[in-house]
């Protein structure tokens, strides 16, 4: 029985993929495979559209303020599908949509991704956890080198122009209070808000 959707506090999360182009040292997936007292997140394979759709049907979204696309992978490695579940729920519900990203969506589709989330996505958060390229690429990873730091904010400042809430976070346990500070200038610089997270164990 795979997990596809699965609650926490007041949304429903959606797990629609375990692929990631980024190898966080801090990735909640190298010591656990649930969140939240969820069922395991790792999946046997990706649900169809149609099986992610039937998933959210069985709760009652009246109970909830948000549907958030986070999951044990990067959402946007399945951006057309999210959008035609989006676009599902959106048909059904007025509930608020985010998406919870690593921020590297152009990159893994090689073409400007924010125009695409204009009227289908309420909330974008992107992972910032870096004030420079160089702490980035140690902190997070990314197969796509050193320049994915670039990336990510290019994508945050275009998610502003398309987005109508923009948020930028940071892990308590990587950000020193100094870091915390710069990534809330570069959040303003860019459109977005800073919120600083706490690392879950």
């Amino acid at each position: 029985m795979m997990t596809i959707t699965y609650p926490v506090k007041n949304g429903i999360y959606v797990n629609m993929t375990n692929r990631c182009p980024c190898a966080c040292t801090f990735c909640l997936r190298q010591n656990s495979d649930s969140v939240y007292g969820s069922e395991p997140l790792w999946l046997d394979r990706e649900p169809t559209v149609d099986e992610v759709c039937a998933s959210i049907d069985k709760w009652d979204l009246t109970k909830y303020s948000e549907i958030v696309f986070c999951g044990y992978g990067e959402p946007t490695e399945r951006l057309d599908d999210l959008l035609e579940v989006a676009k599902y729920i959106k048909s059904k519900s007025d509930i608020k949509i985010r998406i919870n990203t690593n921020g590297l969506s152009d990159l893994i589709r090689g073409e400007r991704t924010a125009p695409k989330l204009k009227g289908l996505i309420d909330t974008v958060s992107i992972s910032l956890n870096a004030t420079n390229k160089e702490d980035y690429f140690n902190t997070v990873r990314p197969k796509f080198g050193i320049d994915s730091y670039d990336a990510m904010l290019r994508f945050t400042k275009d998610c502003a122009d398309y987005v109508p809430n923009v948020i930028m976070t940071v892990v308590d346990v990587v950000t020193s209070p100094e870091q915390q500070e710069q990534s809330r200038q570069i959040c303003e610089s860019l459109g977005a808000t800073l919120r600083i997270r706490p690392f879950e164990e």
